[in-house]
């Protein structure tokens, strides 16, 4: 039975129990992060910590708990549970008021702190062998997905559509423009120039994505980081989908129509065995 941290206490997750007047639960009220852990090392925790600082300082929420403590807390919950590889779920919300009100609740309210931890997946071997498909969908969500908060009703939309469609990811355009999946970073390849739309308020910041962008300059490959336009999307020679779980993806049809020549590209291919590498040698050793 997996052990999880609810408001101070460590619990199985059968047991855990939140308020039905909790903001999370009445107004999706709350932020949160997702922290990939190999061989049981938190992989880039600081990074972390640091976006979470910020979607609460937007949020304006509080943080409840030092860099220090996070950590302590994030390592008991990886020690406590049985899986070398892990995906930590953290997630804050503006905790329970008396009285459900749009109105933020009196600072004596204190915030709801829950964090779980399950299995972390990874691609498997027929997807990194044919890629996977996607669709395209205007981006309608709100103008701060910079921030990582638990109101995800649009991204949960816009990834069913995919996968009503048989297919991994809805690739988002807004205005004609590249933004990002519904549930990851997307990446385009032209001509061997490997291109990434920049960190602002209409994608999130991924940390894999950061990963991506420093192996490619450490390895010499050729990229761009700057506006991608839809007509450049549906021309790649390559589209890629990136996140901690997806790692390097990929995607080798976009609307039933081929991404390239259809198949996982010469870059992509390289850019996943640099990443497996980088994996190897640097996140599992913590």
């Amino acid at each position: 039975m997996s052990l999880c941290h609810l408001n101070g206490q460590y619990l199985p997750l059968a047991e855990a129990r939140v308020s039905p007047l909790d903001r999370g639960f009445l107004f999706g009220d709350g932020a949160y992060e997702v922290i990939p852990v190999y061989s049981r090392h938190p992989f880039r925790l600081a990074e972390h910590l640091t976006r979470l600082e910020s979607t609460l300082a937007a949020l304006r929420l509080p943080n409840p708990h030092s860099a220090a403590e996070w950590s302590e807390i994030i390592g008991k919950i990886i020690a406590g549970n049985a899986w070398d590889d892990q995906s930590v779920y953290l997630q804050i919300t503006r905790g329970a008021d008396a009285v459900r009100k749009h109105a933020f609740p009196p600072a004596s309210v204190p915030p709801t702190v829950f964090l779980m931890t399950e299995p972390l997946p990874s691609p498997t071997p027929a997807q990194l062998e044919n890629g996977v498909g996607a669709v395209s969908a205007e981006d309608d969500r709100w103008l701060h997905c910079e921030l990582k908060t638990v109101a995800l009703l649009a991204n949960c939309l816009l990834r069913q559509r995919a996968l009503d469609a048989g297919c991994a990811e809805t690739i988002l355009f807004r205005d004609g423009v590249l933004t990002e999946g519904a549930a990851s970073n997307i990446f385009v390849v032209k001509n061997g120039l490997l291109l990434a739309p920049p960190k602002n308020h209409l994608i999130l910041p991924g940390i894999t994505y950061d990963v991506i962008l420093e192996l490619a300059a450490a390895h010499a490959v050729p990229h761009e980081v700057r506006n991608i336009s839809e007509a450049e999307a549906r021309a790649a020679d390559e589209l890629w989908m990136s996140s901690s779980t997806k790692e390097v993806l990929p995607i080798t049809t976009l609307d039933g129509q081929p991404v390239g020549t259809g198949r996982p590209g010469a870059l992509a291919r390289r850019m996943h065995a640099l990443y497996q590498d980088f994996k190897n040698t640097v996140m599992r050793r913590g």
